[in-house]
């Protein structure tokens, strides 16, 4: 019983074409553990791998999205980075990141340290009201890592970026839906239903076209897009039965049914 009431390791359930990860350490405000990344980075790689999910949640149990990462293991994570900065925890923020199919971060509540950068990670974010967001990296002599400084900024600006890492002062809920932190604030008690109405819009849409357009907005946001590439998933869309059955439907007033061909 104390087990369970102690919480556990992430989760992850599929359901239809919705996946759903949910960290789930609520007494230790859903803190993220060396073995949970490990965790993570095996239920993305199944999401991944799995043709008829088209849309990711991520969420926590309780009162707090995340505490970030167990700052008692931050040591042993420093001692593991490789020459250029590399870990495991960035690895697999960015293997979230670039996840084929769309991804929303459910907010149930505050987050902390390297749990916000999963958050931006997703393509978006709907939060809570009440909830707060604190980036304490230069209150512990922390230089974050290159690729969770590039989503601050490309996410949310320069300036803003500077000014959660530099200042290292929390941010309450209404700030962050200015900054863009979030894209949207509910109460929690309409978090669910709200998030739910958003995963069925993505998962409803022609996940070919989805998939690629997300890749590409990515790739153009972080400096490294490629035309032929780009044009290449273009190509491929304009050939597939999903535009024909957009279109049919389209002309028929009815709603698609898409097959991801």
């Amino acid at each position: 019983m104390e087990a369970a009431a102690e919480g556990t390791g992430p989760i992850c359930a599929i359901d239809g074409g919705r996946a759903t990860i949910r960290l789930n350490r609520p007494r230790q405000h859903n803190r993220i553990e060396p073995a949970d990344l490990l965790a993570i980075h095996d239920f993305l790689a199944t999401v991944e791998e799995d043709p008829a999910v088209r849309v990711l949640v991520f969420t926590g149990t309780g009162k707090t999205f995340s505490s970030g990462y167990h700052l008692g293991a931050l040591s042993d994570r420093q001692k593991t980075e490789t020459d250029d900065g590399d870990s495991l925890f960035s690895r697999v923020v960015d293997q979230l990141e670039a996840l084929r199919v769309p991804t929303i971060a459910a907010l149930n509540g505050g987050v902390y340290g390297g749990s916000t950068d999963m958050a931006l990670a997703c393509d978006f974010r709907i939060g809570t009201t009440g909830m707060r967001m604190f980036m304490p990296a230069a209150r512990l002599g922390l230089h974050y890592y290159e690729s969770g400084l590039r989503r601050y900024a490309t996410r949310l600006g320069l300036s803003t970026a500077k000014r959660l890492f530099l200042t290292a002062q929390p941010v309450e809920a209404d700030e962050l839906l200015k900054i863009g932190f979030v894209d949207e604030l509910v109460a929690p008690e309409e978090l669910a239903a709200r998030v739910d109405a958003l995963a069925g819009i993505l998962a409803a849409n022609a996940p070919l076209a989805v998939q690629g357009m997300k890749r590409a907005l990515n790739a153009i946001a972080a400096g490294t897009a490629d035309s032929a590439t780009i044009n290449e998933s273009r190509k491929a869309c304009a050939e597939s039965d999903d535009i024909k059955e957009g279109l049919a439907s389209w002309a028929e007033k009815r709603t698609p049914v898409f097959q991801g061909r």
